[in-house]
C-alpha cells in the first residue's frame, strides 16, 4: 500500500451534519476530509473510526449528500494557519477570512468556499535574528516583522520537535508570508525550508516553555471586577447569567479596556445581531493603552448560532490556538469565548447522533473533561528567552432560565479561577454591570492584593471589609422588607446606607459615559480609599431621616466623581469637597433633618436606590 496516497471513501448514510463513510486506505481520528458534491467540496472532520467505516462531522450544510457520494481524506488534522496578518482580521469558525469569502460569494455566503487565512500578497518587513550555524529548536525566533504596535516573531515551526542548525537566512527586506526566510537542517542533514507561515492542529495545546504561576493583575477598567472579583494574566474566568443580563456587553467592555497585548474574540454560536454590533463598533474605537485602533490588537472568530453546529467547536479551538501562538512571543493574550454553552449544545447534538450514552440533561458524559481541557490551555508560560507570555480565558455561559445548577455551568465552575455572576435581580433594577458581588468570587484576590501593596498596602483588607458591609447591608435590607424602617436600629440603617452608597457610586458604572466607561486602576485606588473612609467614619446622626438626607447628598457628590476626567482640576476640586463633606458629617454639630427636595438634587442622583 502506498502510505503517501490519500484515503478515499463513499457515504453510507447521513444524519444531520453527521455522515458515515466506508473508506479504503489509512485514516486518523481528527483527520480532515472533503465531501465531493458536483462542483463543491464540503469540509469535514473524522470523529470516530469503526473498522473500515468512519463517522465524520461536516462543517457545512449537507444538502446534496446522498448514498455513494465520494469522500477524500487529506492526511492532515484540523489546523490553523499561524503567522503575521492574523490581527485586525475577522474569520469564520474554520479560519476563512470572511471579507474575502464575501468578495467571492457576494452578500449571501455560499458553502464550500475555503480561502487561505493569511494574505499571500501583502509584504512584511523581515529582519533576521538567527545566524548561520546557530542551533535552534521549536519556538525559537528566526527573525521578526512589525505587526500593529508590537513585534511579530517568526518562529521555528512547533511541529518540528528535534534540534536543528541554521544553514541559511534571507537578508533584511520586504517579503510575502510564503517566502522562504530561512533554511535549517537536522542531524541527518535533511534541509527544511522555513517561511513566515506555519500550521498547528487546533485540538492540541500549543506550548513550548515552562508553565509558571500567574502573578500579574489583568485590569479591565470595570470597578466591580477589578476590585471585588479581580483577574490575573494567565487566569481563567466565566461569566454565567440569564438572557438579557449583559454577558455580551460585559465581555465587550473587557475586550476594549483590558491591559493585554492581543484580544481574540470567539463568537461561538452567539446571536448574529450581537456579533454585528461588535463588527461595527470595534473598528471605530481606540485602545486606551496604546492609542492605536482597537482592531489592531483584535482577532474575531465569527461563528453565529445560525451556522452549522459542527463549526462551533472548531471556532473555540481556532481561537485558543491563535491565542497560544501569540503567547509564544511573550505577549499577554485575552481569549473571550461567547458562549461556551452553545458549544456544549453542539457537543450534545453530535453526541446524540453518535448514539453515545448521555450524561446529565443529555450532555455527553465527557462534557466536564472537554470544558476543563479548554480552560486549562490558559496560563503563563516562561519562554527560553526568559520572557513570559500569558493566555487568559474568559468564557460566557448561558444557562437555560438562569439555572446555575445545570451541567455546563457546574463543569465550568470547577475549573475556573474567577466566577463573575450576572444577576437577573440586578439587571431588573438597572444596576449595571449586573454583577452580583456577593455571589461572585475570585481565587486571585490574594495575588492581586500582594501586587497592590506598593500603592495600597491595605487593599486586601479593604476588599474584605467592603464585602462584609455588602453582606450585612443585604441582610438588613431583607429584614427591613419584613419589619420596615421602624423596626430597624439606627446602627443597622447606617450599615444599609453605606452598602447602598458603595453599590451606587462605585460598583455601578455607566458604559455609555465617556469618562465612566473606563476607570483606571489608579482612579479605582483613590476612590476605593474614599469609600473606605466613609465606611470607617462614625457619623453623628440621631434619626434615620437625618442619615438618609445626608447620605443622599453625599451619594450624589461621590457619584459625580465618576463623570469627571481623572486628575483634572475639576476632579481634584470635587474630590476635596467630598472629603470635607465627610469630615463635616463626622462632627457632633446638629445636621438639618429636613430631606432635600428633589429639585435640589444633582440630576445624576435621581436614579439612586435610596
Amino acid at each position: 500500500m502506498n502510505h503517501n496516497s490519500k484515503a478515499t471513501g463513499k457515504v453510507i448514510y447521513a444524519l444531520g451534519n453527521l455522515i458515515k463513510v466506508a473508506f479504503e486506505g489509512e485514516i486518523l481520528q481528527g483527520e480532515v476530509a472533503f465531501v465531493q458534491i458536483e462542483n463543491e467540496s464540503l469540509k469535514a472532520e473524522v470523529i470516530e473510526v469503526e473498522g473500515r467505516n468512519a463517522k465524520l462531522q461536516v462543517f457545512e450544510d449537507i444538502r446534496g449528500i446522498k448514498y455513494g457520494t465520494p469522500v477524500v481524506f487529506m492526511k492532515e488534522l484540523l489546523e490553523v494557519e499561524l503567522g503575521p496578518g492574523l490581527l485586525a482580521e475577522i474569520f469564520d469558525g474554520l479560519q476563512n477570512p470572511l471579507q474575502k469569502v464575501a468578495d467571492v460569494s457576494g452578500l449571501y455566503l455560499t458553502r464550500g468556499i475555503y480561502i487561505e487565512s493569511l494574505d499571500r500578497v501583502k509584504r512584511w518587513h523581515f529582519k533576521p535574528h538567527a545566524k548561520v550555524g546557530a542551533r535552534v529548536r521549536r519556538g525559537d525566533a528566526l527573525g521578526q516583522v512589525p505587526e500593529s504596535h508590537f513585534i511579530h516573531k517568526i518562529l521555528v515551526p512547533f511541529k518540528m520537535f528535534r534540534d536543528y542548525t541554521v544553514t541559511w537566512v534571507i537578508e533584511e527586506g520586504s517579503y510575502t508570508v510564503d517566502t522562504v526566510v530561512a533554511k535549517i537542517s537536522d542531524e541527518e542533514g535533511r534541509i527544511y525550508d522555513i517561511s513566515m507561515v506555519q500550521k498547528w492542529p487546533v485540538k492540541f495545546p500549543l506550548i513550548e516553555g515552562q508553565k509558571v504561576q500567574a502573578k500579574k493583575m489583568m485590569t479591565t477598567g470595570i470597578r466591580i471586577i477589578d476590585t471585588m472579583v479581580p483577574m490575573v494574566k494567565g487566569g481563567s474566568a466565566c461569566t454565567p447569567g440569564p438572557f438579557g443580563a449583559g454577558k455580551t456587553v460585559t465581555q465587550q467592555l473587557i475586550s476594549k479596556y483590558s491591559n493585554v497585548d492581543v484580544v481574540v474574540i470567539a463568537a461561538c454560536g452567539e446571536r448574529a445581531g450581537e456579533v454585528v454590533e461588535t463588527l461595527k463598533t470595534f473598528p471605530t474605537l481606540t485602545d486606551v493603552h496604546s492609542n492605536q485602533p482597537l482592531m489592531n490588537r483584535t482577532t474575531i472568530i465569527c461563528n453565529t448560532s445560525s451556522m452549522p453546529v459542527a463549526a462551533r467547536e472548531a471556532s473555540v479551538y481556532v481561537g485558543v490556538t491563535i491565542a497560544e501562538y501569540y503567547r509564544q512571543m511573550g505577549l499577554d493574550v485575552l481569549l473571550l469565548a461567547d458562549s461556551t454553552s452553545r458549544w456544549a449544545q453542539a457537543m450534545r447534538e453530535i453526541s446524540g447522533r453518535l448514539e453515545e450514552i448521555p450524561g446529565d440533561e443529555a450532555f455527553p458524559a465527557y462534557l466536564a473533561s472537554r470544558i476543563a481541557a479548554f480552560y486549562e490551555r490558559s496560563g503563563v508560560v516562561k519562554l527560553k528567552s526568559g520572557k513570559e507570555g500569558s493566555v487568559t480565558i474568559i468564557g460566557a455561559v448561558s444557562p437555560a432560565g438562569g439555572n446555575f445548577n445545570e451541567p455546563v455551568t457546574q463543569a465550568t465552575l470547577v475549573v475556573v479561577g474567577c466566577f463573575i455572576c450576572l444577576s437577573r435581580e440586578f439587571s431588573d433594577k438597572r444596576r449595571y454591570p449586573a454583577i452580583d458581588p456577593l455571589l461572585s468570587w475570585s481565587k486571585y484576590i490574594d495575588i492581586v492584593s500582594e501586587e497592590m501593596k506598593v500603592d495600597a498596602p491595605l487593599w486586601g483588607e479593604w476588599v474584605k471589609s467592603a464585602r462584609s458591609i455588602l453582606n450585612e447591608g443585604d441582610r438588613i435590607a431583607r429584614r427591613m422588607e419584613v419589619v420596615g424602617q421602624e423596626g430597624t436600629s439606627l446602627e443597622d440603617i447606617m450599615t444599609y446606607l453605606k452598602a447602598e452608597l458603595f453599590s451606587f457610586v462605585y460598583l455601578q458604572q455607566n458604559a455609555f459615559d465617556v469618562e465612566d466607561a473606563y476607570c483606571s486602576i489608579e482612579q479605582q485606588k483613590k476612590q476605593f480609599q474614599l469609600v473606605m473612609k466613609i465606611f470607617e467614619t462614625r457619623f453623628s446622626f440621631k434619626y434615620p431621616d437625618q442619615a438618609k438626607s445626608a447620605f443622599l447628598k453625599l451619594q450624589s457628590e461621590v457619584k459625580g466623581l465618576n463623570y469627571l476626567k481623572f486628575e483634572s482640576q475639576a476632579y481634584e476640586q470635587a474630590f476635596k469637597r467630598v472629603v470635607e463633606e465627610i469630615e463635616n458629617l463626622e462632627t457632633d454639630r446638629e445636621i438639618i433633618t429636613t430631606a432635600l427636595p428633589v429639585s435640589m438634587m444633582d440630576k445624576k442622583s435621581r436614579g439612586a436606590v435610596l
